[in-house]
């Protein structure tokens, strides 16, 4: 039998270095294992430094919110959104989460005077500002004159973006009174209806826009 026959010879190099499988994995996993205690050090390093600096976990946090009209109080992590608040912490559950990526507008608020998607906004961003939502719209018997607009021109039929649409339009018209059907459309592009009545909300926002430049 010739050496390289040999079954202890089995998986060295024709070279005769002496390498083989066995020796290779020996020397992964040695590797391994010292990335594994480098890495397990840096983290250890990172966190006892951000602990000298004062760097803590997020945790909870209360926060006033001017929701409208009225103070509301919650107690919330940071990363938390205006829209998870709105929803599952006040139950104001108008604005809908559709998208969740600020495409559809079905969770449009107004902060400030100005519309907002309240998926893109933390709630800790919103203390000290004036946030309206659809059930701000309206008290009692009495409805914001864009509802009464949206009814009048059937300007909804599942209704899920309806609120969204509905506040979208507030918030333009109060920027814009007088606005033309083209502005009115071009400003109102950033709320999707799937159902298509697209006609119905923009001839629903064109009526109160008129009103609105007539004082009415």
């Amino acid at each position: 039998m010739r050496d390289s026959d040999h079954p202890s010879n089995h998986g060295q190099s024709r070279s005769g270095s002496g390498f083989n499988r066995r020796d290779f994995l020996k020397g992964s996993s040695v590797g391994v294992a010292a990335t594994a205690i480098a890495a397990a050090a840096h983290d250890a390093a990172a966190q006892e430094k951000g602990a000298a600096k004062g760097v803590v976990a997020a945790k909870p946090t209360t926060l006033k919110l001017e929701i409208n009209g009225k103070s509301q109080t919650v107690t919330v992590e940071p990363r938390v959104t205006l829209l998870d608040v709105l929803r599952n912490d006040l139950n104001l559950t108008g604005a809908k989460e559709v998208c969740t990526t600020t495409n559809c507008g079905a969770c449009t608020v107004i902060i400030d005077g100005k519309a907002a998607l309240a998926c893109a906004k933390l709630a800790i961003e919103c203390v000290g500002k004036k946030i309206t939502t659809v059930e701000g719209l309206g008290t009692g018997k009495e409805v914001d004159d864009v509802v009464k607009c949206f009814v009048k021109h059937d300007a909804t039929q599942c209704g899920y973006c309806t609120p969204g649409f509905v506040v979208a339009t507030r918030a333009f018209i109060d920027a814009h009174p007088g606005a033309k059907l083209d502005e009115i459309r071009k400003g109102l592009g950033g709320n999707i209806c799937r159902c298509g009545t697209y006609d119905g909300v923009a001839h629903a926002a064109l009526e109160c826009a008129a009103a609105k430049k007539g004082g009415k």
